[in-house]
Order: C-alpha cells, then sequence, then structure tokens
C-alpha cells in the first residue's frame, strides 16, 4: 500500500495534469475561435462588399435594433435577447469585451436577421446604421419641415417634437437660443432655427436629436460678426432672423433681398409710425398657410383684417417670432440691407421680380402696373 505522503504527491500530480490538459485545450479553443471569429466577420465582411449579403427593412424577417446614444454592452445585450436574436446576455457581454466591440457600436437602428452568430451581430452593429439623407430648402415652415421628415420615413411622434420645439431650456448650449425672446403670441418657440440644408437622419432618431443636428448647423453658420453686426443695428439675432424670414418669403433673388431688407429696415427706423406697420403679404400667406389656404399676392380684406400678432397690417414691428426657415443670403440681407437706399415699399411684378418706391403714390401705380400678373 502506497504511503500518504506518496497518495498526496501523486494527487498533486494528477491535478497538475488535469490543470496543463484544461490550459492545452484551453488555448487551443481559444485559438480555434480567434480564427473562426476572424473568418467569421472577413466572409461577412466580403458578402457585404460583394452585395450577396443585405439586411434591411425589407429584408423578410429583419429585426430593427435601435441603439440609443450612451447605451452600454449590456443594455445592446438586453436587446439583442428580448429581440431573440441571442440566448445568453452574459456571453454576448463577455465575448463583446474580448473580441475588442465594446465601446465601438454605433447609435442608430441597424437592422438584423435571425441565425447570425454573436460576431457577426457584433460586426453588423459596429457598421452605419440605416439613415436617410434629406435636402431642405430655404423658406418651409416648421410644419413643412415635420412633413418631409415623416415623407422620408423618420418615425418620431409630433407631440413629442412639437413639445421639444418649445422647449429652449433643452438646447441653451446655443449662443442664438438664450437670445430668442419668449411670448405666448410666438408659434413654436425655436421655429426659423433649423437652417436649410442637406443632411442625415436616422430613421427613429428623436425629436431631440433631430433638432440637435439642425442647431448644430445654424450655430455654424452663424458667425461671431453676424452677432456683432445685428448688436449694431440695435438687433437681438432673433430679431435678425425674423426680419431674415420676411425677406426670404418675399423675394428668392439676392439681390432684391438686399432692397426688401433696407424696405423694412427704413419703415420699422422712420418716426413716422405709421410707416411701424410693415404690411408684409409673406406675414399674412403665413397665417393663411396655417388655415390650409395656398399663398396669393391677391390678399382678400379677410386676409388683412386678420387680428394674429403675425399680421404685420395690423401690428407694428416684426412678427413674434420668424415665419419660415431663412437661408444665409435672407440673413445676410437683414445684417446688410442695401447702403443708401430710400425705399419705403415694394411690389411684385408676378414674375419673380420686385419693384420698389419711395412714396406710397408711387407704389399704388406699381400695384396697378403689375397687379394683372398676380394671378
Amino acid at each position: 500500500m502506497l504511503s500518504k505522503k506518496i497518495r498526496v504527491a501523486l494527487r498533486i500530480l494528477i491535478v497538475l495534469a488535469l490543470v496543463i490538459v484544461c490550459a492545452i485545450v484551453g488555448i487551443f479553443l481559444g485559438y480555434n475561435y480567434v480564427i473562426a471569429q476572424g473568418t467569421n466577420i472577413d466572409n461577412l465582411k466580403a458578402s457585404i462588399e460583394n452585395g450577396t449579403f443585405e439586411i434591411d427593412e425589407d429584408t423578410p424577417g429583419s429585426i430593427p435594433i435601435v441603439i440609443k446614444q450612451g447605451d452600454s454592452t449590456s443594455d445592446i445585450a438586453q436587446t439583442l435577447f428580448e429581440n431573440k436574436l441571442i440566448d445568453n446576455k452574459v456571453l454576448y457581454s463577455i465575448l463583446s469585451k474580448v473580441n475588442g466591440f465594446d465601446g465601438a457600436y454605433i447609435a442608430g437602428t441597424h437592422y438584423l436577421i435571425q441565425g447570425l452568430n454573436y460576431d457577426e451581430l457584433m460586426y453588423l452593429l459596429t457598421l452605419e446604421p440605416e439613415s436617410v439623407t434629406i435636402t431642405f430648402p430655404e423658406g418651409l415652415t416648421y410644419e413643412e419641415i415635420k412633413t418631409m421628415l415623416h415623407e422620408a420615413g423618420l418615425t418620431f411622434s409630433d407631440e413629442e417634437f412639437d413639445k421639444c420645439m418649445d422647449s429652449p431650456n433643452m438646447f441653451v448650449d446655443y449662443e442664438f437660443v438664450s437670445q430668442i425672446k419668449l411670448s405666448d403670441d410666438r408659434d413654436h418657440v425655436l421655429s426659423g432655427y433649423l437652417f436649410p440644408d442637406t443632411y442625415e437622419f436616422d430613421i427613429n432618431a428623436s425629436p431631440e436629436s433631430i433638432i440637435n443636428t439642425f442647431l448644430r448647423n445654424t450655430e455654424a453658420k452663424l458667425y461671431d460678426e453676424y452677432y456683432e453686426r445685428a448688436e449694431h443695428l440695435g438687433m437681438s439675432m432673433d430679431e435678425v432672423v425674423t426680419l431674415a424670414s420676411l425677406i426670404q418669403m418675399e423675394t428668392n433673388d439676392a439681390i432684391d433681398m438686399m432692397y426688401v431688407s433696407a424696405v423694412f429696415h427704413n419703415r420699422l427706423d422712420s418716426d413716422d409710425e405709421s410707416l411701424h406697420y410693415l404690411g408684409s403679404d409673406a406675414s399674412v400667406n403665413y397665417l393663411r398657410e396655417l388655415q390650409g389656404e395656398k399663398p396669393t399676392l391677391n390678399l382678400s380684406q379677410a386676409d388683412i383684417d386678420n387680428e394674429s400678432p403675425y399680421n404685420t397690417f395690423n401690428h407694428q414691428g416684426l412678427p413674434p417670432g420668424p415665419i419660415c426657415m431663412p437661408g444665409l443670403d435672407a440673413i445676410q440681407a437683414a445684417l446688410y440691407p442695401e447702403p443708401n437706399c430710400n425705399y419705403y415699399y415694394f411690389c411684385a411684378t408676378g414674375d419673380g421680380g420686385t419693384v420698389f418706391a419711395v412714396t406710397y403714390e408711387d407704389h399704388l401705380d406699381n400695384v396697378e402696373t403689375y397687379k394683372g400678373n398676380w394671378n
């Protein structure tokens, strides 16, 4: 019979042998896993590049997975688990860390299908999410922008979007937001600041994210010199953008914009308070559009009598806020009107042009000359 010391030694040897065998097996399996993982991802990349593998919203059985900004790996694993794309959240989280995918996932909407292994899921979630590109022309109203976003496939709630547009405290990091004059008469506080341009949006982007995308671009377009110029004019940036929105809707011609701006500035600065009624058809047409009616150059008496504070025929000075999203030409025109210009009136020629007048009598003559082109 073996002595106690020999039995203990044998047990130790057996345990050591098992540890060594397990280590070798572990290294072998780990090596094979790494090789297999690399092969899986390489094959997936190749299939994506040659077009043989593609998943989008039209793929049968596709499942939209939305990664929110700031989601952790465990959050993502939970989403995948709830959609039955994985069956072990802990294993996914461990493999994600081991494989170096933690921190590489991109927020947005990704389409996946069942049957993908963990490596493939991880890789696909690091690719650019499903998005749409939209170009917004100058002069759109807030309602028109929402319509375009929905038509492009975005799924936000209108009610939540409206709430964000009326919550400037959510966007206080932007200097121009702090200059907005809050008023009960104003339609949507941030209207006027969704800068017209080309944007790329995730189809499931939140209203806050969408608005931030617009406002970041607006901030980039409003140079420091614009704020200095506005101060020189005795205006806030909000007043400049409001004036620019009127100019934008009065003409599309960059040169005419400077003269239209001069007319508005001359009237606002005049000692004759009757001229402080800007009488802008654009302000009334804004109200017509809110009521579902088309803009027109032939305003009715009912249009002109509209008691809305946005009606510049009935209320002096600028409207409570912008009537549209003005472009850079209109903003620059509001800041830099045509110098040494003594016009106080203008009217449309009906073919895209604008004529100007110094006196009201000359203005009436222009109206009589061109009103036949306004139909």
